[in-house]
This record gives C-alpha cells, structure tokens and sequence, in this order.
C-alpha cells in the first residue's frame, strides 16, 4: 500500500517551508504516528532539524543530481514503516536547475512521487490577490495536484477567513490553515542557512512550541485527508550496490563531529554497500586519526566556526599530514578542502594554521562565493575512476583559495561546468592519491560510483 504523502511547497524562499515543516511533522509525531520526513535538493542543513522532529533519518531527494528511478526507489524504501511522508521542498515551487524547465525543482519531485502538494504563501498585506496567486501556480503544470494552501504570516482570523472565502469563490484549492504574523518561534541561521541542529538550537519545548502553534493553526483533520488521495502506481526497485569482495576490509576514516558533517546519507549507505567500513574520528577532539584506515573521507561543514579549536589541535593536524604524506588516499571536500589547507583567514583578519596538505589558505568572504549545481568530469585517475568520469553535485561556500603554489605532480580535480551557458573551468586540487574540492558529489549521478570510490580507497593493487 502506497505510503500517504505531502509536499510542502513554497511561493518562493523564506515563506516559512522549514517553520511550517518542523511544526507539522511534529504535531503528527505527537499525534503518535510514524513520519518519514525527506528534503528536496541539496541540503545539509534542513534535513538534520527535519531528523530531530520526526526521530528518524532525513533523506535528500534531487531529481538534477540522482534521477527518477533513484528517487523514486529511495522514497518507496524509506517509506516502507512509515504512516505518512513530508517532503520539504525547496526554493519556490517551480524553481530547480533549469529556468526554461523542471529539473531539480520541488515541482519535478512531487509529480514522480504522485504527491499532493501544500502550498506556502506570505500572506501579509493580500486578500483575494492570493487566489489569483494560487491560480497560477495551481494551473502551470497540469500534471501537478495542488491540494491546499498554507497561508504564513496571518495578521487576523478575520484576515483568515477573508483568505478562504477567496479560495473558495475563486474555485482554487482549500485553505488547510493560515499563521499569524510571529506565532512561529525563529530558527537560529548562520552564513550557509540554518545552522546544524542539536538539542541546543531545537529543544524539546521549541518542537513542542512549533508543534502547538501549527495544532492551534493548521486544519490537521483536513490536511491527513489530503496526504491520502494519491493514486496507486509501482515502483521499480533499483538493485542495492554489489559489495567488492576482498580478503582485507577498506576502513574508510570519516571526519565527523561539529566541524564535518556535510555527507548525504546515501553516499555513506553506498560506500557501506560496497564494502567499506567507515570508522568516525573527529579533527576536533581526537588527537590522532584511527589505527589501520587504508583512506581519509573529510567532508564539508564549518571549519571556520571551530578554526581556532582546530588549529590548537596540533597533534591531529600533524597526524592527517602525515598520512597524506604517507600517499594514502585521501578525498575531502569544500571544509574537509579548508582543513587540509595551509590555513583559514576568517573575516575579520585573523589567520589559523591548518593541516598544510595543500598548496593554498583559503579566506572567508562577507558574501557567497558560489551557490549551484555542477557537472564534473575526472581529469586524471581518481577517487571515481579512470579520466573521463562524469559525475554531478553542487557548490556552497563562502570562502575562496588564496596564497596559491605550484607543486610538483599537481593537477587539477575536475572539469566543471556551472551552468549550460558557461564554459568549463578547472577546479579542485590533486596530486597522487590526494583529491580535493569544494564540490559535493552524490554518488548516485553515477553508476557505480561507490564502489570505484571503495577502490581508490583500497589503494594500490
């Protein structure tokens, strides 16, 4: 039986998606059923809040970077226990990779999944100007099922009901509720969107808070009954990962604490699949890296928040060097590229050793660097396979390589394009079994991605 579903859908960024999305999911967990909560796009950050309501794993879905089948497959297996899916989505309704299409977009999600879509709107100052906004969001893809409308930042009940009867006369979907200005408790952000969630930013009177506020706000009754009506469609399975089978295990060491923790769960499903062992250290607080890891795995996250910590942790940085020095594999990406840096300038002037693997510093900027997908293609043998290897991901950092050197044997990582109208760029920095860049790959963009990494990771034949 098909899992009942909902998109929450946005008019466009910072209508309150990830407010309205935390709150629901934990009214419904209050209301003791099994929520299975999935982020569209790719996102670190949402899916951590979204795993802290709801108790379970929060699952990126991107169409551009994984495909239909894959997401597909993925959702039908997360969704096996579960008692309703919430899919957060991303940007505005429409918006994605493309301009001209639906790649990557909210949109392209919802009608893979056959999910009925809640559609948030920044109500404050409209009336019945927001049934003509509904009107042309319901009405430009015909194959999408607009079910509802989530009025945010409500001045009034009366303001409320203004709202519905406009819905209503106009022959546009319900309104499953409307939020007063200011009756969500706020979020704390940092540079790259909200900041990691723990139990110090999200309590559990916060959740309680949010919980309460969308119970008081939102017609729960009604939006359950919405999450039912999807039609009945099978989903292919796509076959799990074939494990590389060798007589000695790959242990792959994984940085992982407060200052490394931008991985998809998949990837690290995959690499498992596939036959590593991946064994967690933190540059933080360990003073050495594991005994017997055959690669270092150093992923992105907030280096620059914990620079003087990591600096002070010489014993650590001595021990990553030396195992890169030592030739063993090593792939990091956008922090995990910071930390093996000479050193991180944070904004305000002040400069923090650090690792000293590769050629450059980088420096912290007061505005974003790059913000997008990317299409990579592997210059040389690495981490992915042979030259040639084609790959997709995406870019988010505020910081920038300064103070650069030339070595001996150094090329760089990849081949990037940006976007279908630019011209490819070289990014990224390698030199023998050392890979770094400030891209994000998912390894589902690639066959068999997880398992050439697994190899590279084995190291020399």
């Amino acid at each position: 039986m098909s899992c009942p579903r909902l998109v929450i859908a946005g008019t466009s960024s910072g209508v309150g998606k990830t407010s309205l999305t935390l709150g629901l999911t934990a009214a419904l967990c209050r209301r003791g059923l099994k929520v299975q909560t999935f982020k569209v796009g790719p996102d670190f950050l949402d899916p951590t809040w979204l795993s802290l309501a709801s108790g379970r794993p929060c699952i990126n879905l991107d169409g551009w970077m994984c495909g239909e089948d894959y997401v597909r497959d993925r959702f039908a297996k997360a969704t096996v226990d579960a008692d309703i899916a919430i899919v957060e989505g991303v940007m505005g309704l429409f918006d994605g990779a493309d301009p001209a299409g639906a790649s990557g977009s909210t949109a392209e999600i919802a009608r893979w999944l056959d999910a009925p879509v809640l559609l948030v709107v920044n109500a404050h100052g409209m009336a019945r100007s927001l049934a003509a906004l509904v009107k042309g969001y319901a009405e430009f893809d015909p194959d999408l099922h607009l079910a509802g409308v989530i009025a945010n930042r409500c001045g009034s009940q009366r303001h409320a009901t203004w709202l519905s009867d406009a819905l209503s006369a106009s022959g546009m979907p319900p309104l499953a509720g409307a939020v007063r200005r200011d009756s969500l408790p706020p979020l704390p952000s940092r540079h790259l969107g909200l900041v990691t969630a723990d139990r110090q930013n999200l309590s559990a009177s916060a959740l309680a808070d949010l919980a309460n506020a969308i119970e008081q706000q939102l017609d729960l009754t009604r939006i359950l009954d919405l999450a039912e009506k999807i039609p009945s469609k099978p989903v292919a399975s796509t076959p799990n990962a074939t494990s590389i089978t060798d007589d000695r295990q790959v242990r792959i060491g994984l940085a992982y604490d407060e200052a490394f923790h931008f991985y998809y769960p998949d990837n690290l499903q995959a690499l498992e699949e596939a036959g590593a062992s991946l064994v967690r250290f933190s540059p933080l607080h360990d003073r050495f890296v594991p005994d017997g890891l055959d690669a270092l795995l150093l992923g992105g996250g907030y280096p620059e928040e914990y620079a003087s910590i990591l600096e002070t942790n010489r014993d650590m940085r001595r021990a990553v060097a030396a195992f890169v020095s030592s030739g063993n594999p090593v792939y990091a990406e956008c922090g995990g590229l910071m930390y093996l840096s000479a050193g991180i300038e944070l904004r305000d002037g002040t400069r923090h050793d650090m690792v000293g693997a590769l050629p450059f510093a980088t420096r912290m900027l007061a505005t974003r660097k790059r913000l997008g997908y990317t299409e990579v293609r592997q210059l040389q043998k690495g981490p992915f396979g042979a030259p040639g290897t084609c790959l997709r991901g995406h870019e988010f950092h505020y910081s920038e390589i300064i103070d650069k050197t030339s070595t001996s044997g150094e090329t760089a990582a990849w081949q990037v394009r940006y976007r279908r109208s630019e011209s490819p760029v070289v990014e990224g920095f390698q030199r023998g079994n050392l890979f770094a860049s400030y891209v994000h790959i998912h390894f589902a963009s690639r066959p068999g991605a997880a398992e050439a990494f697994v190899h590279f990771a084995r190291g020399p034949q």
